[in-house]
């Protein structure tokens, strides 16, 4: 199956199933020495799995990162890192009533006619498991970027038609630590508290909701992304695109850009402390596919989890009328585990522009 890489000079690869014996990723083209501090991959990836409270799949799994090459005592030697998580927790038979009979909004017809086959427990390749690899090659990628100062930090900032109110982010280490203190990852407590009472009652009623997650990319230097078709605003957008469940993405002013005058939208160039930037970021850090120096910031929005606890009307493989009864551990809403995996994305998208771009300045 093509498809299962991402990136040009920070390169992963994803592999494995929902239900076989492990997920895992490589990521070819990690500078050396780079400090591989494995707590904190371990710590990216606790934030992503299932189980953890009661608005999320309580399917158990520890998801405990071996590295199996690419790291010497300590830091990254340049060449291949392979990390693989093994599957724990697996109840294949909860998938056997829909072996013959395609759910609604599922990969389910899909790969089922695109490849004459499918491993139809847990979805296989398309689960979202799968981005438990991703979060691992993320986390790699952060510590890379961490060394540049970059910080990366996202939130949900809404469920359903709750959403949060604008966040001051001058102060990313508080809003992390807030962030993390309630279940929903909203880093304003008294929407957090409202989301969670919205996501515990649609999980009683069976069935789910969507919402979003909004990012902010703080120290990011002038000049990452590559016109005209690997704009940094455009492979951002894929990698959201890409996780499971989304269903758009915007940066900066986004779709409310479109209802506002030039006049009112454009970004006024200043000098500020030696230093050119914006008085406005209608840009979301970004002009002309390229980074400005600006805080990037950018929305991702995810749709309701198709999998819900009622019964629902379907066909099965001969087009027979049938009907899909929801079983098995699932999310009520996404959005609270997908955090951590919007982050990841983000960092090695930025991983690999920041290496295109000192490759572009011939800098070691």
């Amino acid at each position: 199956m093509a498809g299962n890489s991402f990136g040009y000079l920070f390169k992963i690869t994803t592999f494995g199933e929902s239900h076989g014996k492990a997920i895992g990723v490589i990521i070819d083209g990690c500078p050396p020495n780079i400090e591989i501090d494995e707590q904190f991959i371990q710590s990216e990836l606790d934030k992503r799995k299932p189980g953890q409270s009661k608005i999320t799949t309580q399917r158990k799994e520890s998801d405990v990162a071996q590295i199996l090459s690419g790291v010497f005592e300590g830091k990254s030697t340049g060449t291949p890192i392979a990390i693989i998580i093994p599957n724990e927790d697996q109840r294949s038979k909860d998938y056997s009533h829909i072996a013959e009979t395609f759910r609604p909004s599922h990969a389910d017809y899909t790969y089922q006619q695109k490849y004459g086959i499918r491993d139809y427990r847990g979805g296989g390749r398309s689960s979202a498991r799968e981005t438990a690899a991703r979060v691992a090659a993320g986390a790699v990628a952060k510590l890379f970027l961490k060394q540049m100062g970059i910080e990366i930090f996202a939130h949900v900032c809404a469920v359903g038609q709750l959403e949060s109110p604008n966040l001051d982010t001058t102060d990313l280490a508080n809003l992390l630590a807030t962030r993390e203190a309630n279940i929903v990852r909203c880093a304003d407590p008294a929407t957090a508290n409202e989301m969670i009472e919205l996501i515990d009652g649609v999980r009683k009623a069976g069935d789910t909701i969507g919402g979003k997650i909004a990012t902010v990319v703080r120290n990011v230097p002038v000049g990452l992304g590559e016109p005209v078709f690997d704009k940094l605003h455009a492979d951002l957008g894929k990698a959201m695109l890409s996780i499971n469940a989304v269903h758009g993405f915007e940066y900066g002013s986004g779709f409310e850009g479109s209802a506002m005058y030039g006049s009112e939208h454009n970004d006024i160039f200043v000098q500020e402390e030696n230093k050119i930037r914006t008085r406005t970021n209608f840009s979301g850090g970004i002009q002309g596919g390229i980074s400005n120096g600006m805080d990037i910031s950018f929305r991702t929005a995810f749709k309701p989890v198709a999998t819900i606890m009622r019964d629902q009307d379907s066909i099965d493989t001969s087009g027979n009328s049938t009907t899909v009864s929801g079983k098995g551990r699932h999310d009520p809403c996404v959005v609270p585990r997908a955090v951590i995996i919007v982050e990841a994305m983000t960092a090695l998208v930025l991983a690999d522009h920041f290496l295109r771009f000192k490759a572009y300045k011939n800098e070691q």
